[in-house]
């Protein structure tokens, strides 16, 4: 079991959605807490509540990526390679779950969870993602213990 999985079934067992949990990582690299961006990244839970919609590891990681890359505050500017690492992350997300016909939690699932994510087959997507994600931070120079604008 990789050391993603040790950190990712712990946050799933205490109620967090995948979106979440992405957000919940970023946050622990960093050793800070948000509890306010933890509750906005629950918008993204379950294909933002319909389960037919965009699964939220996808979204969730195109939000981790911005909380490293994106503008914060007015006396911040955004990377530019903000954008770029987003479409790299949305490009991965897309061939990796092609085996499951899309990027809906619908498609990827076969059905909707009842308010969890479903760790058989969630836990290792979101184990996967955020290997990219520390993988195109890192590739960019980001060192993922560090907070933007900090």
């Amino acid at each position: 079991m990789s050391q993603y999985l040790l950190d990712i079934l712990p946050l799933a067992a205490r109620g967090y959605c995948c979106s979440q949990i992405l957000g919940l990582l970023a946050l622990a690299a960093q050793e800070r807490e948000n509890p306010g961006l933890i509750r906005a990244l629950g918008g993204l839970c379950h294909g933002m509540g319909q389960c037919g919609g965009t699964c939220g590891v996808l979204t969730g990681g195109a939000c981790v990526l911005s909380l490293y890359l994106g503008k914060g505050a007015d006396d911040e500017t955004a990377s530019d390679k903000a954008d770029l690492a987003v479409a790299e992350y949305y490009e991965w997300f897309g061939e990796r779950t092609a085996q499951y016909g899309g990027t809906a939690c619908a498609e990827i699932l076969g059905e909707c969870p009842d308010g969890k994510p479903d760790m058989s087959r969630c836990a290792e997507l979101l184990s996967d993602a955020w290997g990219r994600i520390l993988s195109i931070l890192t590739g960019l120079g980001v060192d993922p213990s560090e907070a933007a604008g900090e």
